[in-house]
């Protein structure tokens, strides 16, 4: 059976701006993959479309059929992860290999605080300037 895993240094999974996020992907293919990426993403949730947006990718080349690679991502000065009452945005980090759509996704946070902002009226998203 294939399948791809991305996990963080200790698990963990909420992170302050501006932070390297290091970890591993692992996988186990029938046959090589032509490439494999890391890809630090956000997307909102909730009501309205769903926007999603790539802020960075780490390719992780020459991918074998059976692997652990480590991998270091730096996050960026915002936005922050938030809730609220219309809609969410989600930081995660995905490992996709093609061809094919096999990908994993990790939901993270990222935040002054290292928790998710739950909105109230005046709170800023958008980091230091």
């Amino acid at each position: 059976m294939e399948w791809i895993r991305i996990e963080t240094r200790d698990g963990v999974t909420a992170f302050l701006p501006g932070e390297t996020v290091e970890g591993t992907v692992g996988w186990h293919f029938d046959a090589p993959a032509r490439s494999v990426e890391v890809r630090l993403l956000w997307y909102t949730e909730g009501k309205g479309d769903q926007d999603v947006g790539v802020v960075a990718s780490v390719p992780l080349a020459n991918p074998g059929a059976d692997e652990i690679r480590p991998f270091q991502i730096r996050l960026p000065a915002g936005p922050y992860s938030f809730s609220g009452r219309l809609i969410s945005l989600v930081w995660a980090l995905e490992a996709v290999a093609e061809p094919g759509s096999r990908a994993e996704r990790l939901p993270i946070t990222v935040s002054p605080t290292r928790q998710e902002i739950l909105l109230s009226s005046g709170a800023s998203l958008a980091g230091p300037g």
